[in-house]
């Protein structure tokens, strides 16, 4: 059974941070990229940082040089640092792995029941 538990959401005032968690099992999470994405009522879906198997990390302009995205291999988590928290930050955040092997056309995803961020003063 592949589970993906976020934990680390709340309520916080503008300019504060949050780091939220999850932890995966059921996968060999080291071969996997990991995401984060959230989604706002009314918005679309929207991936605010991914870190590959090599390390490598991607953010979208709307987080990036506030967010960090980190993996523990040794723990099967990943971590979303979030700081200097803005109102439009606020929605669902979900984690989310993915497996494509190269030279396959296999492809494995999974995603986490998502953890409620609010930043509201």
């Amino acid at each position: 059974q592949v589970h993906l538990v976020e934990s680390g959401g709340g309520l916080v005032q503008p300019g504060e941070s949050l780091r939220l968690s999850c932890a995966a099992s059921g996968i060999p999470f080291h071969v996997f990229a990991m995401a984060w994405y959230r989604q706002a009522p009314g918005k679309r879906l929207e991936m605010v940082a991914q870190i590959l198997s090599s390390g490598d990390t991607y953010y979208p302009d709307s987080v990036k040089g506030r967010f960090t995205i980190s993996r523990d291999n040794a723990k099967n988590t990943v971590s979303l640092q979030m700081n200097s928290l803005k109102p439009e930050d606020t929605g669902v955040y979900y984690c989310y792995g993915e497996y494509r092997p190269a030279g396959t056309t296999y492809e494995e995803d999974h995603w986490g029941q998502g953890t409620q961020v609010t930043v509201s003063s």
